[in-house]
């Protein structure tokens, strides 16, 4: 089993407590828009840290980090992507994958809108955690924590982290 802590948006803002919810995780998942090389680098030096780059990442975050990030972890398929868009409304530059090669998971960021949803057409699970950082027109800034056990997620936890 894996502890997963999830975040998306932070926009180069590093905020503690960050490190408090995700400090029982294994690994640190970043659906991008990182801002900044300092926020990844304290993320690297936390835990293991898997992220891809967004639209507002620079030249060494792009370099860093890919813009899709496909991987295996405790029995589950997972794919990451900052612009990705949700269940029936999936971004152009992702469906066509997730239309003939699902993954078991399927994260996104850039809306600040937290989501978790079922998509029973490719029997994927979505997740955008939201916003962590303090730019962008979300009231409230989220994470998420998550476990994958054998392919099954459980324990799933929106952290609620203060108004901007």
């Amino acid at each position: 089993m894996k502890r997963i802590g999830l975040l998306s948006d932070t926009h180069g803002y590093w905020d503690e407590r960050y490190a408090r919810h995700f400090a029982e995780c294994d690994e640190v998942w970043h659906a991008g828009d990182i801002g900044s090389l300092e926020v990844a680098d304290r993320f690297e030096a936390f835990r293991p840290f898997r992220a891809v780059r967004g639209n507002i990442d620079g030249g060494e975050i792009r370099l860093r980090y890919p813009e899709v990030n496909r991987f295996t972890i405790e029995g589950a398929d997972v794919l990451i992507k900052h612009i990705g868009g949700y269940p029936g409304h999936y971004d152009a530059s992702v469906r066509g994958t997730l239309m003939t090669q699902p993954p078991t998971l399927f994260i996104s960021g850039h809306s600040h809108i937290l989501k978790v949803m079922h998509d029973p057409a490719i029997n994927t699970l979505h997740i955008n955690p939201g916003a962590a950082g303090v730019h962008g027109f979300h009231k409230v800034r989220t994470l998420v924590r998550f476990t994958i056990d054998k392919g099954v997620f459980g324990n799933l936890e929106v952290i609620e982290l203060a108004e901007k």
